[in-house]
């Protein structure tokens, strides 16, 4: 069965940003909208748009991978893979259930330079709930700005 790509934007980035734009270049068939509100509304915009969807591949930046994450905790036999870029674990808003361990593959890209995301703290909650972590330190900032578009994306989403 085919994939389902999906990008979600960080708090205050859009569809149109530069990620968002770069995946619409390059894998026209990939789900990216736009999410405005606090952690509940856009969660709740998240789940109609994915409603129904399997075999999903979410791509989550920031905020946005704190959605994603949050999606996987109730919907991980929908997905096959996060990749997560400068995720905001770190947010109060992120609650997993105690015990909670995803199993699922979780790849983490994040910048040694990030101001906004601690990428240590983050790094320490990410071994805690990810079963199959495989997490990249790069030198880069919290955009990613050097990193993004070297990221080899055919091979990350393409591939199982």
């Amino acid at each position: 069965m085919k994939n389902t790509l999906v990008f979600i934007h960080g708090l205050e980035s859009t569809a149109q940003g530069a990620k968002g734009q770069y995946f619409s270049k390059h894998f026209p068939t990939m789900i990216i909208e736009d999410y405005t509100g606090d952690l509940e509304a856009r969660m709740s915009r998240l789940n109609e748009i994915l409603a129904g969807k399997k075999n999903l591949i979410i791509v989550g930046s920031s905020f946005g991978g704190l959605m994603a994450v949050q999606y996987a905790i109730e919907n991980e036999n929908r997905i096959k893979k996060l990749i997560l870029l400068a995720p905001a674990l770190n947010l109060s808003e992120f609650r997993p259930k105690s015990g909670l361990q995803l199993r699922i593959p979780v790849i983490i890209y994040h910048g040694t330079k990030d101001d906004v995301v601690n990428p240590q703290t983050v790094k320490s909650i990410a071994m805690k709930y990810f079963a199959h972590l495989e997490h990249q330190f790069v030198e880069d900032d919290h955009p990613l700005h050097k990193t993004f578009s070297r990221l080899d994306w055919k091979r990350l989403l393409l591939t199982d």
